[in-house]
């Protein structure tokens, strides 16, 4: 399923007229970042990715790390039909909103308008039903490899979801220009330090805006 994510992200640029491009993603946008960066180098400018590390450290921890299987049951339980949604939509929609914490009221409700509609739920939840076989896939062989387009990565060490040791097997990866900024922050990282990201990826951009 990640190709064709990959393929929307191609549709979109083609769409603005685009030939080359920033890509900037986070969580589910930065797996298919990613996948995209490494399959289309010849497309990107600089690449932001924040939270989710390189996809393959991230699988493979997911499969083989103790700790980031914990962290990570909850894609387990998305894999099953009907009762993900059912529990999500819980006490109007509870669980979100307590996810959602540091955004604004605004925020959560215009979000919220979206999920309520028909489908939409399920829409959302199949990325994790689509994607689920990767993990076991990147035990035996390789989704991407070596990832050389100028890269910034972004992680809030706090994170419930990620944790370190696929942020540390993601570094191996990197052959071109790396930076890693390491945050005390969780996995809401433009609610909760949004200087600090604006200032280090604008930095980013301008830094590669010739290239």
């Amino acid at each position: 399923m990640l190709d064709k994510l990959t393929d929307d992200v191609l549709a979109i640029a083609k769409t603005l007229g685009k030939d080359r491009f920033h890509l900037i993603g986070h969580d589910w946008g930065a797996a298919i970042g990613w996948k995209f960066v490494h399959d289309y180098p010849e497309k990107i400018m600089s690449w932001t990715g924040m939270s989710v590390p390189h996809i393959q450290a991230f699988f493979e921890a997911i499969a083989k790390d103790k700790d980031q299987r914990r962290r990570s049951r909850y894609m387990s339980a998305f894999q099953f039909p009907i009762l993900p949604e059912m529990n999500i939509r819980k006490n109007d929609f509870h669980i979100f909103r307590r996810l959602w914490k540091y955004s604004s009221k605004v925020q959560v409700e215009n979000y919220l308008s979206v999920f309520r509609e028909k489908k939409a739920l399920t829409a959302a939840l199949n990325y994790y039903r689509g994607n689920g076989h990767l993990i076991k896939h990147a035990i035996k062989s390789q989704i991407i490899g070596d990832i050389t387009t100028p890269t910034l990565f972004i992680w809030g060490e706090n994170d419930r979801a990620i944790g370190p040791v696929s942020v540390e097997n993601g570094h191996q990866y990197m052959k071109g220009y790396y930076k890693f900024l390491p945050l005390d922050s969780g996995h809401w990282l433009i609610q909760t330090k949004y200087e600090e990201i604006r200032e280090a990826v604008m930095d980013h951009l301008l830094k590669f805006n010739n290239q």
